[in-house]
């Protein structure tokens, strides 16, 4: 007997002729995050100088909600929950410390993956001196999102928790399986969310945007085979909350 419910068919096994949302709702979707990268890379910096770094911080976290309000109104037409679209929920505390087993491991994993991408493209050598000048050049790049100090380095925090649920259910729960839906074939599912996930963060730089891309790959590669975003959401939030101690306790020793 086949006790595969219409909605987690829907979501699961995606078809040509089930899309999550309409189309204009995806196009809208899409270009929403196309406007904000392109106005990102050239505001986030002016807005810490005039506003400060909480202000960033909190908007980041607004317009990220504001995306998945946005996501959850599009699949709402459809019958679907934007749980159907993380993939169910944990039933044990054995589900839970599977998922941050896998997380973990995918973590590790694709930091080896992401160092031979950054290779590639020149971001890292095996000069230690180079390796050094672009790690400093990467941190002045970034210093308008480095906390500085304990409040902001919880809000920080918050910020990587939010990032780490709102862009795996944006990308990897509703693009992807939007894509994949529309196309039949995952990997193009997979391939165009990376994409859009590179193109969504341009104020780190075109060579950083490809790594991100590949990174955003990974992650869509997870969620495919684990059918949940749960392990992804970990290992996002756990590598923004890093990145944010890191740059942080970098620029406590300057």
């Amino acid at each position: 007997m086949n006790t595969t419910t219409p909605i987690a068919a829907a979501v699961e096994q995606p078809r040509h002729y089930r899309l999550l949302a309409p189309w204009w709702h995806t196009l809208i979707v899409v270009g929403i995050l196309l406007f904000l990268s392109l106005s990102q890379a050239h505001r986030l910096s002016g807005t810490v100088q005039h506003r400060g770094r909480l202000s960033l911080y909190i908007t980041t976290m607004l317009v990220q909600w504001t995306m998945v309000v946005i996501i959850w109104l599009g699949i709402h037409w459809r019958g679907l929950r934007l749980r159907d679209l993380v993939g169910g929920k944990w039933k044990s505390p054995e589900d839970v410390l599977l998922d941050v087993g896998i997380a973990a491991g995918f973590w590790i994993v694709s930091l080896g993956v992401l160092a031979g991408v950054r290779l590639a493209l020149g971001q890292l050598s095996f000069n230690s001196a180079k390796n050094m000048e672009q790690a400093k050049e990467m941190v002045r790049t970034l210093d308008f999102l480095t906390p500085h100090g304990l409040r902001e380095f919880i809000f920080f925090t918050a910020v990587a928790i939010t990032a780490g649920f709102c862009e795996e259910l944006i990308f990897r729960g509703y693009l992807q399986k939007q894509f994949h839906a529309a196309s039949g074939n995952a990997l193009v599912g997979i391939i165009a969310q990376a994409l859009l996930f590179g193109a969504g963060h341009g104020y780190q730089g075109v060579k950083s945007m490809l790594v991100i891309g590949v990174f955003g790959a990974l992650f869509g590669a997870l969620a495919f085979w684990r059918r949940s975003l749960r392990p992804g959401m970990i290992a996002h939030a756990w590598q923004d909350f890093l990145a944010g101690l890191l740059l942080g306790a970098y620029a406590g020793t300057r």
